[in-house]
């Protein structure tokens, strides 16, 4: 019985890893990222970095393998995303400069 449990948890990591992939590979071809929530990916990238200790401390072959590939793809696609937020936010000087200049009397 547990060679059957290990089949089902290898299939279901395999699908569910499989199915992260194409979201993936457009993200890291394209850079785009408008699509995506910040906090849902942190939240997602956590929660798959949880997973992994989980299937380490648990043992459990499927997990681990399942979630280290994903953390690696999921902390790639965040820290493009991060990049995108933190570029398209206005430079602290520019926002000095405009927040300071003197109103005409």
């Amino acid at each position: 019985m547990p060679a059957m449990i290990d089949t089902i948890g290898l299939v279901a990591a395999i699908l569910t890893t499989l199915s992260f992939l194409p979201q993936a590979v457009l993200v890291i071809r394209t850079r785009r990222t408008e699509g995506i929530s910040l906090a849902m990916y942190a939240m997602f990238t956590t929660g798959v970095a949880g997973w992994l200790v989980y299937g380490v401390l648990a043992g459990a072959l499927p997990v681990i393998l399942a979630n280290a590939v994903t953390l690696v793809l999921a902390s790639v696609i965040l820290v493009i995303k991060i990049r995108a937020v933190v570029a398209a936010q206005p430079s602290a000087q520019g926002a000095t400069f405009a927040t300071s200049t003197p109103i005409a009397s």
